[in-house]
């Protein structure tokens, strides 16, 4: 938790709830002189004075970390710096400003240029065949997950009631989800050769399951089909409340939703939280206690903020050999970039060097913040001869307090093992590194034909 953030977070938490500063510091045992220096980051908060503001503002410890203005930031610097929009460049302070005191205004604005940037691809050419607009529901359904920090109370609950009737040995539940939709919903399940994983008639109630899934993902098929037929009523609420814009997105948030209750249906809450803390999460020990799969049981530990049993802050990312994000479930405050590519000294991208094996990184950002991260491949069922298996590269980080909670942190020094990292080339402002892809985009070139650095982009640093 850094100062330059969570005084500006006190200042707009007060705000939007109406308190003024005599009050807040009377509430707090302080002076107001003492809050508005906290207010202004020339004071640090200790742990006694942040506990007291996470009751006074009616807020969990995390919503003071200033995540969510971290987000922002990354999100207005990478608009304000499209070379496209012919903009002077805006001053950091004015961003963090915006993040800080208007981020509805903030959203507003990044709304507006992920619109025009659909707009301006459209123009280009990249409508379909139909001439229908592309709504991009991927990412609108990502920020709906991310607003809810990736946890859903009402889906829990709903878990934790089917999961009451199934025994509570892990092992056992796949085997006992396949009695209870044979039994209680009158369903017939088939293994047979399909072309897609799964197939289900509802008026026949037959459901069929591709013969190439793995046994963990034929598990999590079955709790999926139990989670449609179960708490199906329990989504459809929660999507009644999130309100997605289009058809698109509300398809691909129902089966977002539905898979968060299959998982927490295989790995319940409290139970899976245990665990993970007792194995250090070392997550393939974990996967297999549970019979999930490495990512599945990595994708459950990012959804584990339930106030008062929080686990370890993750956030989840899983990215194929091109760099395409295909899940990103953000969380322990880092700053994913929206547009363009990650940064190539990820540890993200080394994993796919070594497939299978877990790879570790202390990751430090530009502005000092610094997280332990963890990687490795996963492969997905080939479905006939000669068919590259589908890799991805499932990540997990948190920040870097917490690597001690992690059995993949141990012997090693975590001040040497520092690898300096940006968000994406285009935002990075680090002059001398060698894996730059893309110039930066608020920084004017400078070549010398004289002189060959290490960065084949060199650039001027900013005035004034």
């Amino acid at each position: 938790m850094t100062r330059t953030l969570i005084g500006r977070t006190i200042r707009r938490l007060r705000t939007e709830r109406g308190l003024s500063q005599q009050t807040l510091a009377r509430r707090l045992g302080i002076s107001p002189s003492y809050l508005n220096l906290i207010e202004h980051d020339q004071r640090a908060v200790t742990a006694g004075l942040l506990i007291k503001l996470a009751e006074i503002l009616r807020v969990e410890l995390a919503e003071l970390s200033g995540a969510e203005e971290r987000r922002l930031e990354v999100g207005l610097r990478e608009a304000f710096s499209d070379p496209v929009l012919g903009v002077d460049g805006v001053p950091e302070a004015e961003i963090e400003a915006m993040a800080q005191s208007a981020p509805h205004a903030a959203r507003a604005v990044l709304a507006l240029y992920r619109a025009w940037r659909v707009a301006r691809e459209d123009a280009s050419g990249i409508a379909l065949p139909s001439g229908r607009r592309i709504l991009l529901p991927n990412e609108e359904v990502r920020d709906l997950f991310e607003a809810r920090a990736n946890h859903f109370p009402e889906l829990e609950a709903a878990a934790e009631a089917i999961g009451a009737a199934l025994p509570a040995e892990p092992a056992a539940r796949q085997a006992a989800i396949l009695e209870r939709l044979e039994a209680r919903h009158g369903l017939t399940v088939s293994v047979r050769p399909l072309e897609g994983w799964r197939a289900y008639d509802p008026e026949a109630r037959h459901l069929v399951l591709a013969e190439t899934l793995s046994r963990e993902s034929r598990g999590f098929h079955l709790a999926f089909q139990l989670a449609l037929l179960e708490a199906g009523e329990t989504v459809e609420g929660v999507i009644a409340a999130l309100q997605p814009s289009s058809a698109e997105a509300q398809g691909l948030l129902r089966v977002g939703l539905l898979n968060y209750t299959a998982a927490a249906i295989l790995m319940p809450y409290r139970p899976f939280r245990e665990a993970a803390a007792a194995l250090r999460h070392d997550m393939e020990v974990l996967a297999a206690r549970f019979g999930v799969s490495f990512e599945q049981a990595c994708q459950r530990l990012s959804s584990l903020q339930r106030p008062g049993e929080r686990g370890v802050p993750f956030f989840f990312l899983r990215v194929d050999p091109a760099g395409n994000v295909s899940k990103r479930f953000a969380g322990a405050g880092f700053p994913f970039a929206r547009f363009g590519g990650s940064c190539p000294r990820w540890v993200v991208h080394a994993a796919f060097a070594t497939p299978g094996a877990v790879r570790v990184q202390v990751a430090e950002l530009p502005d000092g913040a610094r997280f332990f991260c963890f990687a490795r491949t996963v492969s997905g069922a080939v479905t006939r001869w000669g068919e590259p298996a589908p890799v991805h590269v499932v990540a997990m980080g948190c920040p870097l307090a917490y690597a001690g909670e992690l059995a993949y942190a141990d012997g090693l020094d975590l001040e040497r093992a520092v690898v300096g990292i940006g968000l994406s080339c285009r935002l990075c402002e680090r002059p001398d590194c060698r894996s730059r892809a893309f110039p930066p985009l608020e920084h004017r070139l400078a070549f010398d034909p004289r002189r060959r650095g290490a960065s084949p982009y060199p650039f001027e640093p900013k005035r004034g």
